[in-house]
């Protein structure tokens, strides 16, 4: 069985200052664990992990975004980014922001994201739109015409109504707005499996709490982090799991077991 889990850590140094991470590995033993929003570079953090490959995608500003797979398994390949489009815009240019990692494995490509956040006033909404989430899809179906896709990571959206506690009054906040839902159903769409969602339909579970109004004592959250995997892997599918327990972070880490 292959275990693979996904955290966004929101700072690398302080959920290791905080003693989280080691925390949840010593008691999940991921055997590929991707984490995002690191907000460092490799050396900048203090990890002693001997039994994990580290590789890391970070970005050109200090303390920004970045992504990262710690892995026991040694990957073919790895790739940083998608392919050079023209993203930049007056927040800067995604593509300088480390936030895509894709590791090869002999089954099947691993890609870790770190999607754009459309901000509190939409702001980005047009990037997220119009820019990144097709050209991601395309990368993903690119991929997925060589090997199946395994793709993790925090999406900054939630898709249904099910995946956040308030969804009334958020249909025009960033995370659920009706452009960024239909970013979701179109990977959907284009075959990628809902992993969480297909093994547990009717599950209220989330990953993420905002920092204000006691939203996390109150289970005030959303699910914007997911793993999403091409049809063909569904029959190894296992388990889907929300570690809404596991603490030291704004989002808690979700997994997949896949028997390969």
């Amino acid at each position: 069985m292959l275990k693979i889990c996904s955290w966004n850590v929101n700072g690398l140094r302080a959920v290791l200052k905080k003693g989280a991470l080691q925390q949840f590995i010593g008691s999940e033993q991921p055997d590929i664990l991707c984490l995002q929003e690191t907000k460092a570079k490799p050396g900048q953090a203090e990890i002693d992990l001997p039994e994990y490959e580290e590789l890391w995608n970070s970005a050109k500003r200090p303390g920004y975004a970045g992504t990262a797979i710690f892995t026991k398994l040694k990957p073919l390949s790895v790739r940083y980014d998608l392919p050079a489009e023209d993203f930049a815009d007056r927040f800067g240019d995604p593509l300088d922001e480390g936030r895509v990692l894709t590791a090869e494995y002999d089954g099947f490509y691993l890609v870790t994201v770190y999607t754009p956040n459309s901000k509190n006033e939409l702001e980005r909404l047009g990037l997220r739109e119009k820019k990144w989430d097709p050209a991601f899809l395309d990368y993903l179906k690119e991929l997925a015409k060589a090997k199946p896709v395994v793709v993790c990571g925090d999406f900054n959206a939630a898709h249904e109504e099910i995946d956040l506690a308030r969804p009334k009054t958020n249909h025009h906040s960033a995370g659920f707005t009706d452009e960024e839902r239909r970013g979701i159903g179109n990977l959907l769409g284009a075959g990628f499996i809902d992993t969480f969602r297909f093994l547990h339909p009717d599950e209220q579970r989330y990953t993420w709490w905002s920092h204000w109004g006691h939203a996390r004592e109150n289970n005030v959250g959303w699910r914007i982090d997911y793993f999403f995997v091409s049809q063909d892997i569904l029959p190894k599918l296992k388990s889907a799991e929300i570690y809404d327990q596991t603490t030291g972070s704004d989002h808690c880490p979700v997994g997949i077991s896949l028997e390969i």
